[in-house]
């Protein structure tokens, strides 16, 4: 490649210069493109501009920026309230880079501070204390057809208090299940729920309150704060044999009315 440069230097033309050295005209641009990237960049001496605020102006320009009338303002509109009364400072871009400087690019204007919103939580230390329940879909024993599982569960030992399987789904079958169950296990002290019709129904509502346990809700558009019951339906329905269990227990005519209780694994 050197004798190629040689050759350039001495006037020859490229086409020629690579048939003497036998070298293609691509490789040698590239390797003189390559050379000209290593090559050390020459150091430009910074030049200040002529027009740039002095210490004293970027001063004054700020204090106008925070005065009482333009504090609340972004530098657009000070830039604009300024040259409309005849005034100017700097342009828009110098405010920005002055505040920049200063630490004040942020939101200008007086803004509510809201505290931190804290999840609520349900704490149980002991069973019996907390119950959540849910209604599921699950598969009849011809196409199209469906059943509603009632479940609830002991969030503290993860136990499944009670289950009933009806045909349809109603605020009175689960006004008859919570009955049933509160007489086998006793009361809770809250009753979980999401916000679906059954749960938030009167006749629900009117039984806890009756009974003097505090009903909860979850969040609306919050789905995980019924995450015991949604993760068991998840486990039944993740099931293999869940199909073939499921609809050979419908031969059963009380299954809808008893109440089964399966421990969790």
């Amino acid at each position: 490649m050197t004798a190629h440069a040689e050759l350039l230097s001495a006037g020859v033309s490229t086409r020629a210069a690579a048939g003497l050295c036998g070298v293609s005209r691509a490789t040698a641009a590239r390797a003189k493109a390559r050379a000209a990237s290593n090559a050390t960049p020459a150091v430009r001496a910074v030049v200040t501009p002529a027009n740039r605020l002095s210490t004293a102006e970027q001063g004054h320009v700020l204090a106008v920026l925070n005065s009482d009338e333009f504090v609340d303002a972004p530098p657009a509109q000070v830039y604009a309230r300024l040259l409309k009364a005849g005034t100017y400072l700097c342009s828009v871009a110098t405010m920005y880079r002055i505040l920049a400087v200063n630490a004040q690019v942020k939101e200008r204007r007086r803004l509510a501070r809201h505290p931190a919103r804290v999840a609520p939580e349900l704490v149980a230390t002991g069973p019996g204390q907390v119950y959540t329940w849910d209604i599921t879909k699950l598969p009849g024993p011809t196409k199209g057809c469906y059943y509603d599982a009632y479940v609830m569960i002991d969030i503290y030992s993860r136990y499944i208090v009670g289950v009933h399987v009806h045909t349809t789904e109603s605020g009175l079958l689960a006004e008859e299940m919570m009955k049933h169950i509160f007489g086998i296990h006793g009361i809770p002290k809250v009753v979980h729920a999401d916000l679906g019709t059954s749960m938030t129904s009167k006749t629900v509502a009117a039984l806890l309150g009756d009974l003097g346990v505090t009903r909860s809700h979850s969040r609306p558009h919050v789905s995980n704060d019924n995450p015991y019951s949604e993760a068991w339906f998840k486990t039944l329905k993740v099931r293999p044999a869940l199909p073939g269990a499921i609809r050979l227990a419908w031969s059963v005519p009380a299954f809808s009315d008893a109440s089964i209780r399966l421990p969790v694994r």
